[in-house]
C-alpha cells in the first residue's frame, strides 16, 4: 500500500488530527460534505478505539483509483490486546469499554467497505474505504 499520509495516535489530540486529515483528503478527491463528515466520524471512532484500548497506533490514509472511480482507504493499526470475539464487537450495543457499543458497527455503516483483522495479544487492523459516487 502506498501511504499518502499517516497519523500516529497516542492521545486525544491525535484523534482530532486524524479526523481533520480524513476530512481534508476526502474533500481533495471531491467527496461531498456529507461523505466528508461520515469519513471523519468513522476515523474519529477508530482513532478513539486505539487510544482507549491499545494506547497507541497509527492511522494510514491512501487515495484509491479503480475502474474509473476514486476513493479513500483508511487503515487503523494497533498492537493492543486485540479483539477476542469480532462478531460480538460488531454487534450494536456490545461494549467492553463502557461506551454505547455503537462504534465499530456504526463505522461500518458509515463506509462503503469495512474489514477487520484482530489477534488476541497482537493487535487489530481495521480497513475502511469510501468511494466517490
Amino acid at each position: 500500500m502506498d501511504i499518502e499520509k499517516s497519523v500516529l495516535i497516542k492521545d486525544e489530540y491525535d484523534i482530532v488530527t486524524a479526523r481533520s486529515t480524513a476530512k481534508q483528503m476526502a474533500a481533495e478527491i471531491g467527496l461531498g460534505i456529507v461523505d466528508q463528515s461520515r469519513i471523519a466520524t468513522a476515523v474519529s471512532e477508530l482513532a478513539r478505539n486505539i487510544v482507549v484500548y491499545a494506547g497507541k497506533g497509527v492511522v494510514n490514509f491512501q487515495w484509491l483509483s479503480e475502474n474509473d472511480r476514486n476513493g479513500l482507504e483508511i487503515v487503523a493499526v494497533d498492537s493492543g490486546p486485540g479483539i477476542a470475539d469480532i462478531d460480538w464487537a460488531m454487534t450494536d450495543g456490545y461494549t467492553s469499554g463502557g461506551g454505547l457499543g455503537i462504534g465499530l458497527p456504526g463505522t461500518k455503516r458509515l463506509m462503503d467497505e469495512f474489514e477487520i483483522e484482530s489477534k488476541v495479544g497482537r493487535g487489530t487492523t481495521i480497513t475502511i474505504r469510501k468511494w466517490k459516487r
